[in-house]
């Protein structure tokens, strides 16, 4: 979160959950925090939240397309995160 935006609990939570184990994990996480959580529609949010309670491994095989979900919600969050990831 930069100085220029206003301080929002909710956002500076979510990016203390995107503090992994995984310098990699964060920088993907962080930067979807950033630019794309809060313009996320509300279903969109709460599979964003379901993600975050996903173990670090198991994050990682899914964006590396060694596993998969049921979940449609992560499963969109994942391809987001592919799609826009890190600068």
């Amino acid at each position: 979160m930069n100085s220029t935006q206003p301080h929002d609990p909710q956002l500076a939570q979510l990016r203390w959950r995107c503090r992994r184990g995984m310098r990699e994990l964060d920088m993907l996480l962080l930067k979807y925090v950033d630019k794309v959580y809060p313009t996320s529609d509300a279903e969109t949010q709460a599979a964003f939240r379901r993600l975050l309670t996903t173990p670090d491994p198991e994050i990682l095989a899914l964006l590396t397309g060694r596993s998969s979900t049921d979940d449609a919600g992560v499963a969109g969050i994942i391809a987001d995160l592919l799609e826009n990831g890190p600068e």
